[in-house]
């Protein structure tokens, strides 16, 4: 049995994220042997379980200021929100969420016809603000300090009143079987609102979310339909999304 596990642990090193029917093949072990295995170790805090596997990192995150998370990974996100900023033309109607990769995708937002921005964010309406052919519907409702954001019954109420062509949405977690997540419930049901006022919903998501679940669930991944991410994702990762039929962009 050390034996096993020592292997099941050497394999975790390398892969960072491991699925049991995989390690029931590697170690010629059965699928109910394995899960005892990762179960066992996840007690010696070796690794952390999830549905259909283990990992390295945990998967749930917790909440940080968005002072805090601007600075994380900074250079994918710029990368990413660039890419983003491609995807606008002039003459729409667009709605972008909250946080920091919706923020540095803002920056890069200078369009030469008139573009209409419906955001819930504070400070992407406040950099929207400064370029002349841009209109801001700023969202109402209470705001969240950790974020910069409303939430609320009156963002909601708007939402549904508006249709737009694109939605710009940045979450905390994605995991392929989980769906999105985001750390505020209340968040996660106005990111749901806007799903249903958008056609096209586009998601900005650096490679450190993949794998990892949040409080509040937005929606299952099979409702967007374009991922822009970095290059960093796994593999494996790549592939299953594109199985899904889901458009990828990967911004080196």
């Amino acid at each position: 049995m050390e034996n096993r596990h020592k292997k099941i642990l050497e394999i975790l090193n390398q892969k960072k994220q491991v699925k049991v029917q995989d390690l029931s093949e590697a170690l010629n072990t059965s699928t109910v042997t394995i899960r005892k295995d990762l179960k066992l170790l996840e007690g010696k805090r070796l690794l952390f379980r999830n549905h259909g596997g283990a990992s390295l990192e945990s998967p749930y995150v917790n909440d940080r200021s968005v002072n805090e998370k601007e600075f994380i990974n900074a250079p994918e996100k710029a990368a990413i929100g660039l890419q983003a900023s491609k995807m606008i033309k002039g003459d729409q109607y667009i709605i972008l969420a909250s946080g920091t990769s919706i923020l540095a995708m803002a920056k890069f937002i200078n369009p030469i016809k008139k573009l209409t921005v419906v955001t819930s964010a504070l400070n992407v309406a406040m950099e929207l603000s400064k370029r002349e052919n841009i209109e801001v519907l700023q969202l109402g409702g209470y705001i969240r300090s950790n974020s910069y954001s409303v939430i609320g019954h009156y963002s909601e109420m708007i939402l549904k009143d508006i249709a737009c062509s694109k939605l710009f949405l940045s979450v905390d977690g994605l995991d392929l079987e989980y769906g999105l997540s985001t750390t505020n419930a209340l968040e996660a049901h106005l990111n749901q609102q806007m799903i249903e006022s958008a056609k096209e919903v586009i998601v900005l998501v650096d490679s450190t979310k993949f794998g990892k679940k949040s409080f509040g669930r937005i929606c299952k991944i099979e409702q967007i339909d374009h991922i822009i991410s970095d290059s960093n994702i796994p593999s494996e990762i790549v592939k299953q999304i594109k199985s899904l039929g889901i458009d990828l962009t990967i911004c080196d």
